[in-house]
């Protein structure tokens, strides 16, 4: 017999989970289907600035704000942009009053987790498709061939979608960057030069359209990203299952750059792992589609340039539990008063996560970057 559930969320991510923990809150049940076989399944990434008035704001709303504050990563809101030679052209300290402080998103994903009813999470429940089943009801198939049904389908699931497609046809596109993922453990104790090179916050290295963008995180270690324009087939091109290989491939991108740049390549801990930059189209939107809505990367993927998406994801989920709280009965109202909101709000912030692509990787970069900070004051 095919299970039903009223509200089913797609992806226990950080926007579907404040999703069903803002239903919750409100007495309104989900369950959400995550393809992780367990919440441990993978590392969850670095660190987030989460902002007042997205990320923060859906915090609040959830109830959480108080034991995120508890999370918070000391330092981690101070600032360093350097060029190629790693002369330092803007530093600023973390005094701790700042609106974005830093957490470790496995932490934050860890506490909206904690915060549900058990059994909430579905876990190794891998979608593979989803059709309309009549009413605005739809029809969820699973990987392991079992199917459900739910009266209400929100595809938090990424930029990859499986839902999706019920409302558009959009796709993302490459947007001509590509990272490489490193990490150097333990940095104060095994790479101290690395360590004080970078700081206690986010760090920016930046010239010839191409760069280092780096954190300490939670753990004591250096989690960098090395940013190249590159073409899309690049990744293909290398063998990251070599780690020495790979390391001489990105590295040939840096020559000329300072050795204590080039270092958080070559004395990187295990190995590097490829992340190209895809995003949707600016200003992406749908006709309303009963009974299914999208929300965080499924809806607005962008680049991470403008350090929305975590706090996009999440204040959509909050919004979105508000609105099916506020309209009680009356899901097709809740969705149309989210997505009227939905829209503007994410295509603002795609916009400026597009521009700010262009400040980072100009072939004058960091100029254009620091003329931006500057204008901020």
């Amino acid at each position: 017999m095919t299970t039903h559930h009223p509200i089913a969320i797609i992806g226990a991510g950080l926007g579907g989970l404040t999703l069903a923990r803002v239903l919750h809150v409100n007495g309104i049940e989900s369950t959400v289907f995550d393809l992780d076989a367990s919440p441990s399944a993978r590392a969850q990434g670095g660190m987030l600035d989460i902002h007042v008035e997205s990320g923060q704001s859906a915090l609040r709303a959830a109830g959480l704000h108080d034991e995120f504050r508890s999370l918070v990563h000391p330092g981690g809101e101070a600032l360093r942009i350097l060029d190629r030679h790693a002369v330092v052209h803007r530093e600023e300290t973390d005094d701790g009053d700042g609106g974005r402080p830093e957490v470790a998103r496995g932490d934050l994903r860890d506490l909206l987790i904690g915060s549900l009813p058990e059994g909430t999470v579905r876990w190794g429940a891998k979608i593979t498709g989803a059709r309309a089943h009549g009413g605005g009801g739809h029809e969820v198939t699973l990987a392991d061939g079992t199917t459900f049904t739910t009266d209400l389908l929100i595809g938090a699931d990424g930029a990859w979608s499986k839902v999706r497609p019920l409302v558009s046809a959009a796709e993302p596109a490459y947007e001509g960057i590509s990272f490489v993922e490193v990490h150097l453990n333990d940095a104060e104790n095994r790479h101290p030069a690395s360590a004080a090179l970078v700081g206690s916050g986010m760090f920016f290295a930046l010239g010839e359209a191409k760069g280092f963008l780096a954190h300490h995180d939670t753990a004591g270690s250096l989690h960098v990203y090395v940013a190249m324009k590159t073409d899309e087939d690049w990744i293909s091109t290398v063998d990251f299952s070599d780690t020495a290989s790979a390391k001489a491939a990105v590295l040939d991108h840096f020559d000329g750059w300072d050795a204590g740049l080039r270092a958080l390549i070559t004395d990187a801990d295990g190995e590097l792992t490829p992340r190209p930059i895809h995003a949707l189209p600016v200003g992406h939107r749908w006709d309303r589609v009963p009974g299914v809505t999208l929300l965080g990367d499924a809806a607005h993927l962008m680049s991470p340039f403008a350090g929305e998406g975590a706090n996009l994801a999440m204040l959509d989920g909050a919004e979105l539990g508000l609105a099916l709280a506020a309209h009680p009965g009356a899901p097709e109202a809740a969705l149309s008063a989210y997505e009227t909101a939905l829209f503007p709000r994410s295509e603002a912030s795609a916009a400026e996560s597009a521009e700010s692509l262009v400040l980072c990787f100009a072939e004058d970069s960091p100029k254009p970057l620091l003329e931006r900070f500057a204008s901020y004051r």
